[in-house]
């Protein structure tokens, strides 16, 4: 019989999935290795800021990939407005503005990132996909490459499962972690870093030491339905949106009061429609499912508002208009 004790000194431990011995602290960053190229996947609001940031402050060259050209070109105008804007208040120079730019570039083939050292997977939450990606990736990137997901709440363990049919081998499945940067990925200093069960030590410290060369301060966390950001952050959130549909408040007493009173810089309304409800929603359902206590079943009125495609500001309507 383990001891109280014992068993919080275990449940500190790291297990290299490769060796399968006990470490008694998380990899130094001595075991990481160098990241000379990435390549990201998805061309959305996260994608583009992951690939700027990683351009930026790493000084990479990166790839980013999307399976539509319109995507990709909207991504990159919007990549030039931010740029410049920098360079308007004098954050960058001209030059740094024009070098940033140079090392980025796109492409609508996944197959493009074959020469990469990392890639990291930014689409939408939805299991299959991201399966579908990884198993792809295991066969084009080189052995060596980092493979990292954005998840904000999907099981890296399963995630990783999908590169290999062969649960002994584990040559891809060792090279999945998580990367969940915070929105916008620009502005926020946050960085979430999950390993999965199959993830070895060097591909958590590779994470961990490109993510701070971007100019990130990362956090680790276990493998459990919503990490730490999303397990303490969306029930904040639904219990907010309940506190509305029960009448307990209107929005703007409930994002004032949590402004004013506990000074976040925005309530949880709104800061709900620039996360997106669908993406809220979807966070809800995997805590709900993955840890099957009724404190994480999604609010009403939150189904309510996807079911009408009320999504946020991204819909340009949710708790508030835009």
């Amino acid at each position: 019989m383990y001891t109280t004790r014992a068993l919080n000194s275990l449940s500190r431990r790291y297990i290299c999935a490769q060796c399968r011995h006990f470490s008694s602290s998380k990899p130094t960053l001595a075991q990481a290795a160098e990241v000379k190229k990435l390549g990201v996947i998805g061309a959305g609001q996260m994608g583009l800021g992951i690939a700027l940031t990683a351009s930026r402050m790493a000084k990479v060259p990166v790839t980013v990939v999307d399976n539509s050209q319109q995507s990709l070109d909207k991504g990159m105008s919007f990549a030039d407005k931010l740029l410049a804007k920098d360079v308007q208040k004098e954050k960058i120079s001209q030059s740094d503005s024009d070098s940033t730019r140079q090392r980025l570039q796109t492409t609508t083939k996944m197959d493009d990132l074959g020469d990469m050292d990392m890639v990291i997977e930014a689409v939408p939450e939805i299991i299959e996909l991201k399966k579908s990606i990884f198993s792809s990736l295991a066969q084009i990137c080189p052995p060596h490459a980092i493979l990292a997901t954005n998840t904000s709440s999907i099981s890296i363990t399963l995630i990783a499962a999908a590169t290999t049919k062969d649960p002994k081998d584990l040559s891809a499945s060792s090279r999945v972690v998580s990367t969940h940067f915070m929105n916008p990925v620009p502005v926020q200093k946050g960085v979430e870093i999950i390993s999965g069960l199959q993830t070895s030590a060097e591909t958590l410290a590779t994470a961990i030491a490109f993510c701070e060369k971007m100019g990130k301060i990362t956090s680790t966390s276990a493998d459990s339905p919503g990490f730490l950001a999303n397990r303490i952050l969306m029930p904040y959130i639904n219990e907010a949106i309940i506190c509305l549909e029960t009448g307990v408040g209107d929005a703007k007493s409930i994002d004032d009061i949590m402004k004013n009173g506990t000074n976040v810089p925005m309530g949880p309304l709104t800061l709900a429609d620039f996360i997106g409800l669908d993406t809220c929603l979807s966070i809800m359902e995997v805590l709900h499912a993955g840890l099957g206590d009724s404190k994480y079943r999604p609010a009403v009125r939150l189904r309510q508002m996807v079911d009408a495609g009320w999504l946020g500001k991204k819909s340009r309507k949710g708790f508030y208009e835009y």
